[in-house]
């Protein structure tokens, strides 16, 4: 029986393998997202806890140089917050190219599978029609044996 052999095969591993490397790309910029946003929760608490540092010590003696320090680290870590933010909007930029990307592989892959997938389906019809064409050249020659013989 024939071998069904896709002759686009290398073409096809190539998509896959790219298809592959565009994931692995998005999953790095997704980390790096995941960290990035973890780092800003951890700022806007930092920054929450400051401000209610600093309203407690409000209240009572009030120790300027303390107020001073608090509101210095409070700016300190905004700053650092808007740094974060946007470095995450550079990476969600990132992420969005990286995604079309993937889109991109995915649909050229697939355009090659679905030509595999058809030629395999062509490739099945005709092993069918030579089964048949076969079949039935057995059943002629046997009839014509049986009116030779009979």
């Amino acid at each position: 029986m024939p071998r069904f052999v896709f002759n686009l095969q290398p073409l096809l591993e190539a998509r896959k393998l790219a298809g592959e490397a565009a994931q692995r790309r998005v999953a790095e910029i997704q980390r790096e997202r995941l960290q990035l946003e973890e780092m800003l929760r951890r700022h806007q608490r930092g920054i929450t806890h400051g401000k209610q540092v600093w309203r407690e010590e409000l209240l009572g003696r009030i120790d300027l140089d303390a107020l001073r320090l608090g509101a210095n680290a409070s700016l300190h870590l905004q700053r650092k917050a808007q740094q974060i933010v946007l470095t995450l909007a550079g990476v969600h930029s990132r992420l969005q190219t990286a995604r079309a990307r993937l889109i991109e592989a995915t649909k050229r892959r697939r355009a090659i599978e679905l030509l595999r997938d058809r030629r395999f389906e062509q490739f099945k019809a005709a092993l069918a029609k030579a089964e048949t064409a076969a079949l039935d050249e057995l059943a002629v020659n046997r009839f014509a044996r049986e009116e030779i013989v009979g």
